[in-house]
């Protein structure tokens, strides 16, 4: 055979070879991908309808009532949602550099002496952590007067905060409508640590004495389902309106505390009040739930509930002397 036949045929089995490998590494490469396909829809089947989900919550020691001013352990955490067992992803601390939004909403018809309170109420708004926002609204007749949308400038946000007009001629029809109009500005805003201060009588005879009652107000009711649906904790100071502490009536007074204790209890929030009366001073509130702002934790979990609706929350510790505050759910 001449030299160039034999060069020729080298040339030719040489490309055989090479198309063969070709084909070969594409065979492996599609079977490869088909098979990670395969893992990707099998992974996207198991994972259907599985979201994260993350809730601020507050460690304090049992009895006490304000979050631990220092860092505690806190246990093995077990989160229930309609009780099943979730997987938690993560537990973090905010810290008070992370930033707030944050609603102050103060009911115009409350008693004169809350207007004492607005100093106090400035220099909490000043104290909030850096690049936290705030909006300034008051609940009477008619709908929600927002007097400063959300901001970040702390001057403007105190500036807009007045006395309250305390008089009857303003009253609100209940405050939980209005409460749930300020709860739907937070539909705008970023996702993250959110908070609405409201201070209010927090009573509702709109559909008569009945209504008054906790378990009775379908507006307190629908505040809750808003503010678990926004994620937003709500921190309820209790001041008798006007006409409220004109019927000092104990029976009401009862019933409106217990209101916005259940509003502040189902958000994850909490409620403020001395006595059935105006409290003497919101400071001590006040440095309390900068101290819970302080030593709030971020904790995120796997949700295996797709379906629409109300979802409730259940977190409990191995260590027995700590209580955890968390939201009572959330509505998807």
């Amino acid at each position: 055979m001449s030299s160039s036949n034999r060069g020729r045929r080298t040339l030719i089995l040489t490309a055989a070879f090479f198309c063969m490998a070709v084909g070969l590494k594409a065979n492996a490469q599609q079977r490869a991908e088909q098979s990670n396909d395969e893992e990707l829809v099998k992974v996207q089947k198991q994972r259907n309808g599985v979201r994260t989900v993350t809730i601020p919550i507050t460690v304090r020691q049992r009895g006490q009532r304000a979050a631990q001013q220092e860092l505690m352990p806190i246990g093995n955490l077990t989160l229930r949602e309609d009780g099943d067992v979730q997987n938690i992803l993560s537990i973090r601390a905010l810290g008070v550099e992370t930033p707030m939004m944050v609603e102050v909403l103060i009911q115009d018809d409350v008693v004169s002496s809350i207007g004492n309170e607005i100093a106090t109420i400035k220099e909490f708004i000043n104290h909030l952590p850096r690049e936290s926002r705030v909006l300034i609204g008051y609940i009477r007749s008619g709908s929600l007067e927002v007097r400063q949308t959300f901001t970040a400038d702390r001057e403007r946000a105190v500036s807009a905060l007045r006395i309250p007009i305390g008089s009857a001629s303003v009253a609100p029809y209940n405050p939980y409508v209005e409460i749930i109009e300020g709860l739907r500005r937070f539909e705008a805003m970023p996702k993250g640590r959110r908070a609405l201060l409201v201070v209010s009588d927090g009573l509702d005879i709109s559909h008569g004495l009945d209504s008054s009652q906790p378990s009775q107000s379908i507006d307190l009711e629908r505040a809750i389902k808003e503010a678990q649906r926004q994620g937003a904790a709500i921190y309820s100071f209790y001041a008798p309106s006007v006409t409220l502490d004109r019927f000092n009536n104990s029976r009401l007074s009862a019933n409106a505390q217990g209101s916005l204790e259940r509003l502040s209890d189902e958000t994850g929030g909490h409620a403020f009040f001395q006595g059935t009366g105006a409290p003497v001073s919101f400071d001590i509130f006040l440095k309390e739930l900068a101290g819970t702002f302080q030593r709030q934790i971020a904790l995120t979990y796997l949700s295996t509930h797709s379906n629409k609706g109300f979802h409730r929350i259940e977190i409990s510790s191995d260590m027995k002397n700590i209580v955890i505050d968390h939201p009572a759910g959330y509505t998807r």
